[in-house]
Formats: C-alpha cells, sequence, structure tokens
C-alpha cells in the first residue's frame, strides 16, 4: 500500500501539469531553506550553550591555582624579583633595614609663564622591618596618590638647591607616616631627579 501512495504521489503532481511545475521547486527551496535555518540554529544554540557552560561554571580548581600564582608573584616582588620594569623592589641593607624603591613618579609641575614642566623622581624609602614593606604594599594606591597631588602643586624654584631637595625628603617622608602609621619609615631617599 505505501508503494502505491508512492507510485501516486508523481502521478499527482504530473496530473497538475503547468502549475505543478512551478509549485514542485518552491516545495524542495523551502524544504532546504528550512534544513538550513534549523542546522544555523542547532549551532548559534550549542555554540551559546557551550559558551555558557564555559564562562558561567564554577572556577573551582582554577581559582585556587591563581591564588597560588598570585601568591608566587607576591613572593618574587618581596625578594626583588622582576615582576615588571617600574615594579617596587625590595633589597637588604646594613643593621637588617630594607630599602624599598618606588616605581619612578612622572608629574607635570606648575610653571610661572605656562610652559610645560615636567618632574621625575626615583625614590627609596629606609624601612625598619619587613611588617613596614608589607603595610607599604598594601597601601601603595593611596601613596602614589597622595606624592601625584603634593608634587603636581610645586614649581620649579621650590627644588632649587640643597635646601629644596631636603625640603621634599622631609615633606615626603612626613607623608608617607602618615600613611603607614602606626609603622613608620626611616628616612626617604632621592636616588633620581630631573626637572624638564
Amino acid at each position: 500500500m505505501a508503494e502505491a501512495a508512492v507510485k501516486e504521489a508523481p502521478d499527482a503532481d504530473a496530473a497538475e501539469g503547468g502549475e505543478g511545475e512551478g509549485a514542485g521547486p518552491k516545495k524542495k527551496l523551502s524544504l532546504k531553506m528550512l534544513i538550513i535555518i534549523g542546522a544555523a540554529a542547532l549551532v548559534v544554540l550549542g555554540g551559546g550553550g557551550a559558551a555558557a557552560f564555559f564562562l558561567l561554571a564554577p572556577k573551582g580548581d582554577a581559582a585556587h591555582a591563581g591564588k597560588k600564582h598570585e601568591t608566587k608573584k607576591k613572593d618574587e616582588k618581596a625578594k626583588g624579583g622582576k615582576d615588571s620594569k617600574n615594579a617596587p623592589k625590595i633589597t637588604q641593607g646594613p643593621d637588617g633595614v630594607l630599602y624599598y624603591t618606588l616605581p619612578d613618579i612622572v608629574v607635570n609641575m606648575q610653571t610661572s609663564d605656562g610652559r610645560p614642566t615636567f618632574l621625575k623622581l626615583k625614590l627609596t624609602l629606609e624601612l625598619p622591618d619587613q611588617d613596614t614593606a608589607d603595610a607599604l604594599d598594601e597601601n601603595m594606591p593611596r601613596l602614589q596618590d597622595m606624592f601625584q597631588t603634593f608634587l603636581r602643586e610645586l614649581r620649579p624654584e621650590d627644588l632649587s638647591g640643597s635646601q629644596g631637595s631636603y625640603q621634599l625628603r622631609m615633606e615626603l617622608l612626613r607623608r608617607v607616616n602618615l600613611i603607614l602609621a602606626p609603622e613608620k619609615a626611616n628616612a626617604v631617599l632621592i636616588e633620581e631627579m630631573l626637572i624638564n
């Protein structure tokens, strides 16, 4: 019986004549389009589901591994390892003090004539112990903000001569100790000061 139905189907198309010829290709075309659209939708939905699975899945061991990596980076930084070119460096000094070299500081200074003038400082802090260095690491963004704000208000005339350099060191030390309280830094050492 199924064979008879299959045989009748071609005869039905042939019986329609001219109308059947136009309808036949349209049905095949629309069937092909439906298959293509269905396959594309399946690919898009499958890809979206896979992306959601991988991106939204709990991190589990990956998060734990990331913490190990961060701890390793912090240990390298504390040992004076080069995390980046401008990263703080800690070195051991005499009598148990630590020298904490800050990243280079570059600021645009005020001038009376309106010329752009830049100040570049390379500072090293003399710290009494590792606890103070750890406190400094935790407060580094606050320290850099305070330095930027203070140094931008200076004029090149404020830094002229040894008196200007001494006053700059004392003012920076005061600001460092405000941030580190109750810890204290022993001194601020100016390794490099360029005014352009």
